[in-house]
């Protein structure tokens, strides 16, 4: 595999979000440093997330606010106690929090206030060493993206939370005067979101450095398209395919497949791809360079739109409409690789692939996807095909949980003939049972040539549809599921990685057996 993994490894799916600990949603600090014990515990080397920017309407990691900047409701709120940024009792309004499932709408306001006085404690700090880090990161990060996503939050907030293109027309089209005499009255909350990106990037140099003294990689997700209502679309239109009133020619999404019958209407901007190559990639070398300063591994969501993507006139009802249209192939990873080397990513490439996609991938040796709740069903499936560069599955974010997968709840677009066939193919496959296929399918990803075998937190603990994390396509009650810290049971971790350690003991006397 063409990154810093080493072969064999297990690792865990599950959102930073979705950790358990206090204070309504799992954090970047406190949280996400128990996991890694854990992990550590369980035999599992490799930790995979979805992406960390800032979530607007939706909540969805997927259309965040920047490519570059961190999700605040993720920054830990002990260590801001410890720091004297806040007081204990600050925390007491997140006491009442559901420990279950996140709850954006309570969550959401007290943690940007309490954010707020952190940062306003900041700012009333004497010099001292948290300072000094704090301005060599305006140095680092100001100009290139920092200045642009403050000064974007901060009149998104003015304009009621509205996506830019619904601004006042002097900020929509960036008329300098107006941004000058923005800046000047709201000088204080600028500079309040800057020192709560600092707060996120100094917990998230923490959190990397102890998952390296465990020898936990860390294994983020990038989405392929950036968000109409972004930092990054409001201040660099040009390269994307919107006017100057940010209203977008046509838009992203895929046609009709598995999950939906209409296709997918994802409503992102689609790039100018003859401005970036003339700029030579410049802000994709700029975005990968900053994801592997946070990431050991990056997955690059839809990879195959690198090849050609799905174009859908603006203002339609559904994605049927769309036609697909080259994209820039090999030109942009020649340029990636040109400027940083190797690069550590792994391409999401499911649904429709065609050997164009496939020959772009593997000339540049990245690793793909094998999903097994799309696999086993298949009569010619083998899992001794699985390629030895690839990721391999049981699921993803995407899908139900194996145990809602195979007795066919939750939102199945499958027919009642459909999922009796599954089930009886994914008995024979794995050579399981009813009761154990969710542990039968992750030894059957171990089992695999795989370098990485990934399942998500759910499977390991057997959870049905209720713990679904997310369903394509709809809007309403995703990315909430979280898991309860009695869940993480010594029992568990225990028996998680003896089956850890016993499938790697297999693969290697197999491997050795065939030497």
């Amino acid at each position: 595999m063409n990154s810093s993994i080493i072969k064999k490894q297990a690792g865990v799916g599950i959102h930073i979000s979705s950790l358990p600990g206090k204070h309504g949603i799992g954090d970047i600090a406190d949280s996400s440093l128990a996991f890694l014990d854990h992990l550590s515990a369980m035999q599992l080397g490799v930790w995979q997330f979805l992406p960390t920017g800032p979530t607007a309407f939706g909540d969805s990691p997927y259309q965040p606010l920047s490519a570059f900047a961190g999700n605040a409701n993720l920054v830990g709120l002990t260590p801001l106690v410890e720091q004297g940024l806040l007081d204990e009792g600050d925390l007491d309004p997140l006491d009442c929090l559901p420990h279950e499932f996140v709850e954006y709408g309570r969550l959401i306001p007290v943690k940007r206030g309490l954010l707020r006085k952190a940062a306003q404690r900041f700012l009333g700090r004497p010099a001292n060493s948290l300072r000094a880090d704090y301005e060599e990161f305006l140095h680092q990060h100001g100009e290139h993206w920092l200045d642009d996503y403050a000064l974007f939050r901060v009149l998104k907030t003015r304009h009621g939370e509205r996506p830019w293109p619904e601004w006042d027309k002097g900020f929509v089209r960036r008329y300098p005067d107006a941004l000058q005499k923005a800046r000047e009255e709201h000088r204080e909350e600028i500079e309040c979101t800057r020192i709560t990106q600092f707060l996120f990037w100094s917990q998230w140099k923490k959190l990397r450095e102890a998952a390296a003294r465990k020898g936990i990689c860390l294994f983020g997700d990038m989405p392929i398209y950036i968000a109409l209502d972004s930092a990054d679309a409001w201040a660099h239109p040009e390269m994307l395919l919107i006017d100057k009133d940010g209203v977008p020619s046509q838009i992203a999404g895929v046609p009709p497949d598995y999950f939906s019958e209409d296709g997918q209407l994802w409503g992102n901007p689609l790039y100018d791809w003859a401005y970036h190559g003339q700029t030579g990639y410049k802000w994709w070398i700029e975005r990968m360079q900053h994801a592997a300063s946070l990431n050991d591994l990056v997955r690059i969501d839809h990879f195959r739109g690198f090849e050609s993507f799905w174009s859908v006139p603006y203002g339609s009802e559904t994605a049927r409409t769309g036609e697909w249209i080259p994209g820039p192939g090999d030109a942009l990873f020649e340029a990636l690789n040109g400027s940083l080397g190797s690069l550590p990513i792994v391409a999401e490439d499911l649904g429709v692939i065609t050997p164009e996609v496939d020959l772009l991938r593997k000339n540049r040796e990245i690793p793909g996807m094998v999903v097994l709740q799309f696999e086993v069903g298949d009569p010619e499936f083998d899992i001794e095909d699985v390629e030895e560069n690839s990721v391999c599955y049981t699921g993803t974010h995407d899908n139900d949980t194996t145990v809602g997968w195979f007795n066919g709840t939750g939102e199945d677009t499958r027919t009642q003939k459909e999922i009796l066939k599954t089930q009886q193919r994914a008995l024979e496959v794995t050579g399981g049972t009813r009761q154990t296929i969710h542990l039968d399918m992750i030894r059957l990803a171990l089992s695999s040539a795989a370098d990485l075998a990934v399942a998500p937190m759910q499977d390991f603990l057997g959870l049905g549809s209720d713990a679904r994390l997310n369903i394509p396509g709809t809007t309403m009650n995703n990315w909430r599921w979280r898991m309860r810290q009695d869940q993480l049971s010594p029992q568990f971790i225990q028996s998680t990685g003896q089956m850890v350690s016993d499938a790697s003991r297999s693969h290697s006397m197999g491997l050795d057996s065939t030497a």
